[in-house]
């Protein structure tokens, strides 16, 4: 034990207070860095040109507890027994017919102007449903075979947040 008038010549008053609030604040960092705010970095190039190989973001595991995943919106998505999760676009929602024609995007039978999909392909996928409590996913970059209809189907369970910036 540290004698009182030591305590009070080391650390006086102020710093004292200032050292709680320093450990409060890095205690708080943690804990959001850990559990709301997951740090990604990006490899591959499946969601080129929105996210480049080797950058670097963020997946807010908040995004969906009170509203649900849209169309368009680019998520973090878990596969079960990994660590690494992958980036992908979401393009069906529960009941949506989703469909490729010559690389063209149509959900419900209607086009789809995809502006963030730049390099053009010309696969066909065959008009799917999807099922309750699923969403449909692909990547940016369709060039990319791992992006085209091999992803599609994902449990909502399995995306773990939103992506930020």
């Amino acid at each position: 034990m540290v004698p009182p008038q030591l305590r009070r010549f080391l650390l006086p008053d102020l710093n004292r207070r200032f050292v709680i609030r320093l450990l409060l604040v890095a205690l708080a960092t943690v804990v959001l860095f850990t559990q709301a705010l997951v740090p990604l970095r990006i490899e591959g190039r499946s969601m080129e040109p929105t996210y480049k190989d080797g950058g670097f973001t963020f997946c807010w595991r908040g995004r969906y507890l009170i509203s649900e995943p849209a169309r368009g919106e680019v998520v973090a998505i878990r596969f079960a027994g990994q660590r690494v999760m992958l980036l992908k676009r979401i393009v069906g929602l529960a009941g949506d017919t989703v469909e490729f024609r010559n690389g063209a995007l149509f959900v419900n039978n209607a086009w789809v102007n995809e502006l963030y999909v730049r390099t053009p392909s010309d696969w066909n996928l065959a008009p799917r449903t999807v099922e309750a409590g699923k969403v449909y996913v692909v990547g940016d970059n369709r060039t990319v075979p791992l992006d085209r209809h091999q992803i599609g189907q994902v449990e909502r369970e399995r995306i773990v947040g939103g992506v930020l910036w």
